[in-house]
């Protein structure tokens, strides 16, 4: 029997490239002659016509299937719903706007006929890429390295391949505010990165507002690491200690019948302290958040309509 080769694709509002990108995903995985596929769509609540699209796919091609989520869950929570559905001995994921090439996937394959478990590309920017955007993710790489334990290389994208034995226990996990690139990187197993440079967006625009990306980091640095928490005790028990300081000059002017000029200090220091409370009872409850929502156990998303066979 052929061993089958999964791709899950998580699509929010996408229309314009489905098409394109099935077309270059069936031309690519027809080469691989030894293997069976699949391509397992997710419409993460889209509010276009992608769906549609997907099931006029889907009776083109037996080998294309959807999953229609409830709402829009977010596109981690689509990724993992692509993983649970998978069959594949491997599974490829990749978003569907077509920055992602398919043609890589065989350099993917042949990684991990050599015995890698997970292949993972790293995005190189070209030339014309904004300033911003590239800075933006040269900072996100460098805080999530400095403040978890979990190392990320600097452009590691969701476009990547793993094995079934590594899915069988990312399956398995259920937790709240997923983060996929450190969860399978934490996981272990035998690693590969590949380089590559994204391909222009063929159709639309891409979903990752800044609200949306400041998000994406704090959920990837809470996700994996406490030292915010121990970074916020530091500045805590800092400006506690300098605060200390000043207790000498007070009993120094009152002794000595020094009036104590300045209250615009005064109140910037106040409103500076009071910024800083601020900030560490964020962070904290930030992290109550987390186990707020982890504790309602709560499904990472809701399947609406599927044409995957055994799902009701």
């Amino acid at each position: 029997m052929k061993r089958k080769i999964s791709v899950v694709v998580p699509s929010f509002n996408e229309e314009g490239n489905i098409e394109h990108l099935a077309a270059r995903l069936l031309a690519t995985l027809k080469t691989f002659t030894a293997y069976s596929y699949e391509v397992i769509f997710i419409d993460d609540g889209s509010a276009d016509n992608t769906l549609d699209k997907l099931k006029a796919l889907s009776q083109m091609d037996a080998n294309f299937y959807y999953l229609e989520l409830s709402r829009n869950f977010g596109h981690q929570n689509a990724l993992k719903a692509g993983y649970d559905f998978a069959t594949g001995d491997c599974i490829v994921s990749m978003d569907g706007d077509m920055q992602h090439p398919p043609e890589l996937i065989g350099q993917f394959i042949e990684k991990w006929e050599e015995g890698y478990d997970v292949v993972y590309s790293c995005r190189e920017y070209q030339d014309d890429a904004t300033i911003f955007k590239t800075k933006t993710s040269d900072l996100f790489y460098k805080m999530i390295n400095s403040l978890s334990d979990t190392k990320l290389e600097k452009g590691t994208a969701d476009f990547r391949l793993i094995d079934r034995k590594v899915a069988n226990v990312l399956v398995q996990l259920n937790e709240n505010g997923l983060f996929m690139r450190g969860l399978i990187k934490w996981l272990g197993f035998k690693q590969y990165a590949i380089h590559y440079q994204a391909d222009p967006r063929f159709s639309g625009k891409s979903k990752y507002t800044i609200k949306r990306m400041v998000k994406f980091a704090v959920e990837g640095i809470t996700a994996f690491s406490v030292r915010p928490l121990y970074l916020a005790t530091g500045v805590g028990v800092f400006f506690s200690f300098m605060s200390l300081l000043y207790i000498p000059y007070i009993a120094w002017t009152f002794l000595y019948g020094h009036e104590v000029p300045g209250w615009a200090s005064v109140l910037a220091s106040v409103v500076f302290f009071g910024g800083m409370q601020l900030m560490v009872l964020g962070i904290i409850g930030t992290y109550l958040g987390k186990l707020f929502m982890q504790a309602k156990q709560r499904p990472n998303y809701i399947i609406r309509s599927t044409n995957l066979p055994d799902i009701k």
